[in-house]
């Protein structure tokens, strides 16, 4: 199939299948680019991406690549000729992050941090994951976070030296509706407990001429408290977590996050808390995910 040019020019998005991916794909159509997207092939099956290919416009301004992060050198087709590229693919699997990402990423930033680190009250784009202090913790999905950070540090000091345009986002937990079929990690621990600013923020750097750097994406914080207070209220269908089952879940004090410097570049956020949770939770019902947690 090929597309043809028009005023806004083709961009890439990797890791189409994607949580965060397929939301940007829908919106960068809806704003009026044609798209290229990568996915991974699976030589057992064929993998149903009817939720990207039914998408309106998908037909004439959407094109499919298969690419795979184990061979960078899969992405050259899908990237060549474009005004933009989104790179939110990244492995999942615990394994795999830690083998695939960490270790190119080491070696290309084998800087690290020692000791506790410093507590701050607001946290901004100077501040970074303490890669030492996340492996002492030993946390779920402590790999995923770890290779995350090195890869973006990696990327923005090879952006630097060879001057390359490079902007790296970075939202906290993405929640809210979703397009792909089955219900994304962030999602389901959520709802576990019981997008579409953070694909808009993409686009909007894409086209602001002056973006550069790291920009935090986080419109709202909400406490476990708050969380099952909202849930309970507006959703008794639900079991929740009681009060004192909550008053005894131990943690670590978190700062809150800013992102002033995304705003101050004049992006608005449009969808308040509450909004992203029931678009959650009303996807979750249309696709049946719901069974495991209704009583």
């Amino acid at each position: 199939m090929e597309l043809g040019d028009d005023e806004k020019g083709i961009v890439c998005v990797t890791g189409g299948t994607g949580y965060l991916a397929s939301w940007l794909i829908m919106r960068l159509l809806q704003h009026g680019y044609s798209v290229r997207t990568t996915i991974r092939s699976h030589p057992d099956k064929k993998k149903d991406i009817s939720f990207l290919t039914d998408l309106p416009g998908a037909s004439e301004k959407l094109q499919i690549f298969h690419a795979d992060l184990e061979q960078p050198n899969s992405f050259d087709a899908a990237i060549e000729g474009c005004v933009g590229v989104f790179h939110v693919a990244h492995p999942i699997e615990e394994k795999e992050a830690e083998e695939v990402k960490t270790r190119r990423a080491m070696n290309a930033y084998p800087g690290h941090f020692k000791g506790m680190p410093e507590f701050k009250d607001i946290l901004d784009e100077n501040t970074w994951s303490d890669i030492d202090f996340i492996r002492a913790l030993e946390l779920f999905g402590a790999s995923y976070i770890i290779s995350k950070t090195l890869c973006e540090r990696a990327a923005l000091e090879f952006a630097e030296k060879h001057g390359l345009d490079l902007v790296t986002l970075i939202p906290p937990v993405v929640f809210g509706p979703f397009i792909c079929p089955s219900i994304p990690g962030s999602v389901f621990a959520t709802m576990e407990f019981i997008l579409d600013d953070v694909a808009s923020a993409h686009i909007f750097l894409l086209e602001y001429p002056n973006a550069k750097g790291r920009f935090i994406c986080s419109s709202k914080e909400m406490t476990l408290h708050k969380m099952s207070e909202y849930l309970s209220a507006n959703y008794p269908e639900f079991q929740m977590a009681t009060t004192d089952i909550l008053n005894k879940v131990k943690g670590y004090k978190k700062p809150a996050l800013s992102s002033k410097k995304l705003l101050d570049c004049g992006f608005k956020f449009k969808y308040g808390l509450e909004e992203t949770i029931d678009g959650a939770i009303q996807c979750c019902k249309e696709k049946g995910f719901f069974d495991q947690f209704v009583s």
